[in-house]
């Protein structure tokens, strides 16, 4: 299983009973689809950084839970179709797939400095060095 973040902004003019509801409405489309809800935290009314739906202030959730791919389709699909949610956004926070260590990217794979790369650097911090000491002697 996958760990998700999901942010949401509601409707702050919703009523507590409405508001409640809809949050509710949110952790069961988790659950329903084999997830779960691990953190479910209001963070509450806020002003938003520009206008969203002609309103300047929304109440801000943030929902962690495990899950799937499709768990994070239809709760999206809910979200677009709902107009008590103002905008959304949904990270993948960690995947706990199995993964096999000879499958990690090492670095051995990556092309070494050629020679022209090398003597470019080498004559960059030749240059600078010098700056710096010409500078030191005139002070």
């Amino acid at each position: 299983m996958r760990k998700y973040e999901t942010i949401f902004i509601s409707n702050s003019d919703l009523p507590e009973k409405k508001q409640k509801e809809l949050f509710e409405k949110a952790q069961n489309i988790v659950t329903q689809q084999g997830g779960v809800v691990v953190n479910f935290d209001e963070w509450g009314n806020k002003k938003l950084a520009y206008v969203i739906k002609k309103k300047t202030h929304g109440f801000y959730v943030c929902m962690a839970y495990d899950g799937n791919g499709k768990v994070v389709d239809e709760l999206e699909r809910v979200f677009r179709l709902d107009d008590n949610i103002m905008k959304f956004m949904t990270i993948l926070k960690q995947d706990h797939g199995n993964i096999d260590p000879e499958k990690q990217p090492d670095n051995k794979d990556l092309p070494a400095k050629t020679e022209v790369e090398a003597k470019t650097e080498t004559e960059a911090e030749t240059e600078a060095e010098t700056e710096t000491k010409s500078a030191t002697e005139i002070e």
